[in-house]
């Protein structure tokens, strides 16, 4: 005798588009919050801050406190906790459970929010600890970088590194909210604003000629912090990016395909590799341009194709290689990187598929690499670096 099982969940949840969401006058998030609450009682949320926002804007938990003070059905359940930003909020466990112990002191349940503040690595753990705590808290995400609003800030995924590799650990679980607050980007530094935009490359080349095509016509006023361009960059980027989610017929990755992980295969070597040192974005243009320039050994990408791809990378302000890439030496592939193509394959499991490109805006899968072209491909981006300017 068998009991066979068999329900379906339908997931929505919007990404909303403001500025100073936190100043009174603007209602967005308490409509948010209020969304479906047909109850008097009074709406319980919770706050974890990226450090490196709060270190740019020491008076955002002030504003937070008087907002929430400012709509009588709204509670703050405690104090908003500061959370270490970047990729160590996720390289150990400290961050994760400080959250957890947040969610547990407080008293949050799945009839509150837990709202995360920053950038990437912050939304992902966050959102894991949310995830978890409860089997599930209601979880707004507020990102405040370029690379989470336009792409990892959007998404259903949740993670912190574990065994030392990328993204051990973690969820699929969509939020209950993305809200995009544009003003906060004016508070990042040089590389925080760039490091986003090689997603928007990414996705660009995988989905959208046209969208490339602004981009490359756009790509120096975007280094030069063109915040009109930003917006428009963000706006298109996400649309793309969630699209792609709902679409594929796969939004939790249970398949082998990962086209929004174009790039990604070396790029998430090269920051473990790099300690970290270099930041997600900056990994995936150099891994963006590895693979573009692999199209050109394997044949299926011409040179001209190629060196375009690059200068728009180029007058973004990218790198597009780093020594990471090769030996010590500097005369061949780096072996550890290598590495970086079953750990790909393992942590999705099945059959090793890296998306690739044969022409802008048309993606497809390979499920073997040439080691030699790989090899071939980081030398070559050697060259280019040192020989032309983009």
């Amino acid at each position: 005798m068998n009991i066979e099982q068999n329900f379906s969940i339908n997931y929505k949840y919007q990404i909303l588009f403001t500025r100073n969401m936190f100043d009174v006058s603007n209602t967005e998030l308490f409509d948010t919050l209020n969304e479906n609450e047909e109850s008097t009682k009074a709406i319980q949320v919770s706050f974890v801050i990226d450090s490196g926002l709060n270190d740019c804007q020491p008076e955002l938990i002030g504003n937070i406190e008087q907002y929430v003070a400012a709509f009588p059905k709204l509670k703050l359940a405690c104090k908003p906790i500061i959370v270490t930003g970047g990729e160590d909020a996720k390289n150990t466990m400290a961050e994760f459970e400080k959250t957890l112990s947040m969610i547990n002191e407080a008293k949050i349940d799945r009839h509150s929010f837990l709202l995360a503040i920053g950038g990437g690595a912050v939304l992902d753990m966050a959102g894991f600890a949310a995830a978890v705590g409860h089997r599930g808290i209601r979880h707004i995400r507020i990102p405040t970088t370029v690379l989470s609003q336009n792409d990892s800030g959007v998404g259903v995924k949740n993670s912190i590194n574990f065994f030392g590799k990328k993204n051990f650990l973690g969820t699929f679980a969509p939020p209950f909210a993305v809200i995009n607050d544009l003003t906060f980007l004016t508070s990042l530094d040089e590389r925080d604003w760039r490091a986003g935009m090689s997603e928007a490359v990414k996705v660009a080349l995988i989905k959208d000629a046209v969208f490339f095509d602004w981009l490359e016509a756009n790509a120096i006023a975007l280094n030069n912090r063109d915040l009109e361009a930003m917006e428009k960059l963000v706006f298109d980027c996400a649309k793309l990016h969630t699209h792609h989610i709902s679409n594929s017929n796969d939004p939790f990755e249970m398949g082998s395909s990962r086209p929004l992980d174009f790039g990604h295969w070396a790029a998430h070597k090269m920051e473990q590799l790099t300690n970290f040192g270099i930041k997600h974005g900056e990994a995936v243009a150099i891994g963006i341009g590895l693979d573009i320039v692999y199209g050109t050994y394997a044949g299926f990408m011409t040179e001209a194709t190629a060196d375009r791809i690059l200068k728009v990378l180029s007058n973004l302000g990218f790198d597009t290689f780093h020594p990471v890439l090769l030996n010590e030496a500097g005369t061949h592939i780096n072996p550890e990187l290598l590495k970086g193509l079953e750990e790909f394959r393992e942590h999705l499991g099945g059959e090793l598929t890296i998306t690739m490109v044969e022409k802008i805006g048309e993606k497809f899968d390979v499920h073997e690499m040439n080691t030699d072209w790989i090899e071939k491909s980081a030398l070559t981006l050697l060259k280019k670096q040192e020989t032309y300017a983009y």
